[in-house]
């Protein structure tokens, strides 16, 4: 019998800022952006990239009581998310060491690696309540 795991674990690749592409000059522009596709279908034909997509510059964003909608997040942002990469692969580490293969890291792109959890930290903390105390917080 094998010890090996063979378990994956999912990761996200967020890709923050989107004006990091301001600047390039037309033949560096036509190289990230060609180097970023090649490097996207390696990951999904070496199995560790299950999809991915861009995100449009500006979208809604509902919050609080009243369920307000407000433009966001701002198109021009360090913070704002340009796209995804969703990953299948051992560990952390590996989640990593292809953030750090990202073509657009060396003009000033970020990315982040985010763990996808087995479940909302929310409900974990609601299920945690005995009871008990559930009653009391509804009486």
């Amino acid at each position: 019998m094998s010890t090996t795991s063979t378990a994956k674990s999912d990761y996200l690749l967020l890709f923050r800022g989107n004006v990091w592409d301001r600047g390039l000059s037309p033949a560096q522009l036509q190289k990230v952006v060609s180097d970023w596709m090649a490097w996207f279908e390696r990951l999904k034909a070496e199995g560790k990239c299950v999809g991915g997509h861009p995100l449009e510059d500006e979208g809604k964003v509902i919050s609080g009581k009243q369920r307000a909608v407000a433009d966001g997040p701002f198109a021009e942002s360090k913070e704002a998310i340009g796209g995804y990469f969703y990953l299948q692969v051992a560990d952390e580490n590996e989640a990593i060491e292809i953030a750090k293969q990202c073509p657009g890291l060396e003009y000033g792109a970020a990315v982040e690696v985010r763990p996808v959890a087995d479940e909302c930290s929310i409900k974990q903390r609601a299920q945690e309540y005995s009871p008990g105390q559930l009653a009391e917080a509804t009486a």
